[in-house]
Order: structure tokens, then C-alpha cells, then sequence
């Protein structure tokens, strides 16, 4: 669904038939310690574009609102691969473990 900043996100939910003004993001909804979403912090959101350039099946992305020096907003995001159970420094490239996995089952 196209979220508020224009992008494509699965994760982003929007319901406004017949006068609703429902707004989500369901991922963070599934987290606990965050602060309430607020549909500005999807311009700020890198969820997009790693859903665009990692397409793996094992990736798993945990996504919060905290506050950064008691004043602002901000979003905290961390990677994992559910598969190697290791946490991703750059998740718009993907798992090391799974592209060598893939990289030795070719030829």
C-alpha cells in the first residue's frame, strides 16, 4: 500500500472508505517498547527501500519509535535473518551466510 511519502510498503495500512481515517503501521504495532507511529515518520522510514532491495524470504525486520535526546523522534530499526539467526549490519544487501549458500549452489 502506498504509505504518506509516497512509497510502497507492505507493512503500512491505510483504511479511508466512508469518512475512516485509519492509519498503521503494522509493524510497528507488533512492537511493544515503541512510542505511538505517526504517519510523518514514514518520509524518514528506510523499510521501503530494504523490502525493494533485499527480497529474501528469511528476512525479519523489527522497527520502533524512540526519542533521541528526549526531544525528537526517530525510528530504530533492526535486521535479522530468521534462517542463520544472525542480526544484519546492511539489510539492503542481505544475509552474507545466505548469498554464499546461494553463490556455491550454482554451476
Amino acid at each position: 500500500m502506498r504509505t504518506p511519502a509516497g512509497t510502497e510498503c507492505r507493512y503500512y495500512y491505510g483504511d479511508f472508505h466512508r469518512g475512516r481515517a485509519r492509519q498503521e503501521c503494522r509493524l510497528i504495532l507488533a512492537e511493544r517498547d515503541s512510542l505511538p507511529w505517526q504517519p510523518d515518520l514514514c518520509s524518514a522510514c528506510t523499510v521501503p527501500g530494504i523490502l525493494r532491495a533485499n527480497g529474501s524470504p528469511h528476512l525479519h525486520l523489527r522497527l520502533s519509535v524512540r526519542k533521541r535526546f528526549g526531544l525528537f523522534t526517530r525510528l530504530h530499526l533492526v535486521a535479522a535473518c530468521r534462517e542463520h539467526a544472525t542480526e544484519l549490519h546492511d539489510p539492503y544487501r542481505g544475509c552474507p551466510e545466505c548469498a554464499r549458500g546461494a553463490g556455491g549452489q550454482r554451476g
